[in-house]
């Protein structure tokens, strides 16, 4: 079991423990009770690990069962317990003042049951919100000019998508709504930036086959996010490719004589692929616009001003707030477009899919759709 693993699997516990607490506090609810809530805070703390494993062993409906229960309940413990954290901060902050300043502030202080249940509902009421946002897939719209772009082209569409997820939760349903914004932009280049499939390739059945519906000018291009790794490298890519996309790992192409694309490995691979790209990057001609695949928005100081724009996913821009801030330590860049030195830039996009929780609270997911227009 990697440390990753481990590492999940007990700060996931602690925040199972922590509810725990919070409610025999609130409900004082005997020893029967007790035990059974922590089995099932156990069996939920678990969930990730049996979904695999029903996946692994060919049991689709029933991973696909667990995952709804098992996941939709990580959302709503995430969103209860950032609320509940936030009533325990003021309940904190009120005995901070009353401490400092000799005063009694008990009166404004809000009761263990009070504190229970106001988060429990603000929980259940962000989950409801967050299922349905999830659903709701966007459109934004980013328009570059760069006078390496021929005038007679007027206009060169770039699609992306990032983070689909493709597993046990994003199915064909979702991935309909989404290749039907994608063929409403009518692009150019369409192309995926990691984590197009989360799951046991070879169980996403006609999947693949909806992207033939889509047919971009120029083709369709992608790189790997860490999710192909975890779910395997060699299925993963054989999905891809059947699903018309071409792979870039640690390669370049020039598309139409307009513009070259690079793209590269994530570091799930087993490396961190700075010198890969830094490699990379060198080959590329500055006559011509660059574009550079990256799954994770990370930008290599050596790499700035070797291409002009960067499309990077991976981050969901936390997916379910405030999970965003955890995220900004890791990767602080903002959704987005950025402009970088050296006539560089960066677009991070919120991703298109989910992970996990079939839920996205205050980070709608999107199709992203970028206009290269001559200067």
């Amino acid at each position: 079991m990697s440390l990753l693993l481990l590492t999940f699997l007990f700060a996931y516990g602690c925040v199972h423990a922590y509810a725990f607490f919070k409610a025999r506090q609130a409900v004082g609810f005997g020893a029967a009770t007790s035990v059974v809530l922590a089995l099932f805070f156990l069996a939920m703390t678990l969930a990730p690990l049996i979904v695999r494993m029903a996946e692994r062993n060919k049991h689709e409906h029933l991973a696909r069962f667990l995952a709804y229960c098992g996941y939709g309940w990580m959302g709503l413990l995430f969103l209860f317990f950032s609320s509940v954290l936030v009533v325990d901060l003021y309940n904190l902050l009120l005995y901070a003042i009353g401490y400092l300043f000799h005063k009694d502030l008990s009166s404004f202080a809000l009761s263990q049951k009070f504190a229970f249940y106001l988060p429990l509902g603000c929980g259940l009421l962000f989950a409801v919100y967050g299922y349905f946002e999830a659903r709701n897939i966007r459109t934004e719209r980013l328009v570059v000019v760069t006078p390496k772009i021929p005038k007679e082209i007027r206009k060169l569409t770039i699609v992306q998508i990032s983070d689909v997820h493709l597993g046990v939760i994003v199915r064909g349903e979702r991935l309909t709504r989404i290749l039907k914004k994608v063929r409403m932009a009518d692009p150019d280049i369409l192309v995926s930036t990691g984590d197009l499939v989360d799951g046991q390739i070879n169980e996403l059945k006609g999947l693949a086959e909806l992207f033939m519906t889509v047919h971009p000018r120029y083709g369709k291009f992608a790189v790997t996010g860490n999710h192909e790794f975890y779910a395997g490298i060699t299925q993963a890519l054989e999905f891809t490719e059947r699903a018309g996309f071409r792979v870039l790992r640690g390669e370049r192409t020039t598309v139409a004589g307009l513009i070259d694309i690079a793209g590269i490995d994530d570091p799930a691979r087993g490396t961190d692929g700075s010198g890969d790209e830094k490699n990379l990057l060198a080959k590329l001609p500055r006559d011509r616009f660059n574009l550079f695949l990256k799954h994770r928005p990370v930008v290599e100081q050596g790499s700035v001003g070797r291409f002009d724009l960067q499309l990077s996913g991976h981050v969901h821009k936390g997916q379910i707030f405030p999970f965003n801030l955890v995220t900004y330590l890791f990767y602080p860049v903002k959704s987005g477009y950025s402009l970088l030195p050296r006539d560089s830039s960066l677009y991070v996009s919120r991703g298109t899919g989910t992970w996990g929780p079939p839920i996205r609270f205050l980070a709608p997911p999107e199709v992203t759709i970028i206009d290269l227009v001559p200067a």
